[in-house]
């Protein structure tokens, strides 16, 4: 079980698919947890979050940008990353923005809060909470290598996730992007 400042057993599990000094996102990044482990295998690291007081102590381990990822402006326009990794967060309105972040051939992985969570504490309002094969319809067209959406069991508390690793294509520079489900 992945203690708070310890990286995502997730993202762990599927680190080997990210080529030696990738470079790699972390959106909401919060204090850092994920680019520290990202930092000590030598991966070059670019950081968002919108809390510059986290983000200050990372200074030093890689690009950091103080940017609200919630608002009409996306921060990393015309940008692209071997891997892309979310944990913990959810802001659907930018997902063709995510997508488009993951260069051809790259890596997206993604674990967040899900439908079921509410009977376990927060996140519980829909909004922030991943539909059943939401993260498959993002990743429509991708090559899948893991998908899970289920009760994940946490010191002191349980939770309900949904998590992907996928791959996209090489020849998928200019695929459509795929529309997010809206909760119902």
């Amino acid at each position: 079980m992945t203690m708070p400042n310890q990286a995502s057993e997730w993202l762990l599990r599927w680190q080997h698919l990210l080529p030696p000094r990738s470079r790699v996102l972390d959106l909401a990044c919060g204090a850092g947890r994920h680019l520290r482990h990202f930092a000590a295998l030598g991966h070059q690291l670019t950081g968002v979050d919108k809390n510059a007081a986290a983000l200050a102590p990372l200074h030093g381990i890689g690009e950091l940008l103080c940017a609200d990822l919630e608002t009409a402006s996306w921060p990393l326009a015309g940008r692209e990353f071997d891997a892309v990794i979310v944990t913990n967060y959810l802001w659907r309105a930018h997902w063709p923005q995510l997508r488009a972040c993951v260069a051809p051939g790259g890596v997206l992985l993604y674990e967040t809060f899900a439908h079921g969570n509410a009977a376990y504490g927060h996140p519980a309002r829909p909004e922030f909470l991943l539909q059943p094969g939401e993260l498959l319809q993002l990743c429509h067209g991708w090559h899948i290598v893991a998908y899970e959406h289920g009760l994940i069991p946490t010191p002191g508390a349980q939770r309900v996730v949904q998590r992907i690793a996928a791959i996209r294509p090489a020849e998928d520079a200019s695929a459509p992007l795929v529309q997010p489900l809206v909760p119902t």
